[in-house]
């Protein structure tokens, strides 16, 4: 089974027990985040749209870091014009620990007019 999410204008593929780097989130290593689902597909088929409305994948984060330095040099010839600029991005690294609708809530049983006069 996976699952397709949402995350800074990015899409994830994603099946439980994978590592993903994502957008930087504002959660401490060790919480539990959610990502509303936009597909799933198992055994039973893909499912998308309405079908999908109440499902979430639940990660775990990992590890917050920042990727590789990559050097950004801008020239212009002939003008001695040049601009040199390291950037690194920020991300946050989540393991998939669950995918599927969240947990219901069991209600407790109603309670009929004779238990609650017995009472």
């Amino acid at each position: 089974m996976y699952a397709i999410f949402e995350n800074g204008s990015k899409q994830y593929k994603v099946s439980v027990g994978d590592l993903v780097k994502v957008e930087k989130l504002n959660a401490e290593i060790g919480a539990t985040v959610q990502f509303p689902v936009i597909l799933t597909a198992d055994e039973k088929g893909i499912q998308v749209g309405k079908e999908v409305d109440k499902v979430k994948v639940s990660c775990e984060v990992v590890a917050q870091g920042k990727e590789k330095k990559i050097i950004v040099f801008k020239y212009k010839a002939k003008k001695n014009e040049r601009k040199k600029q390291g950037h690194r991005q920020p991300f946050t690294q989540i393991k998939v620990t669950a995918i599927g609708a969240p947990a219901a809530k069991k209600a407790a049983p109603k309670k009929t007019a004779a238990e609650a006069k017995a009472e």
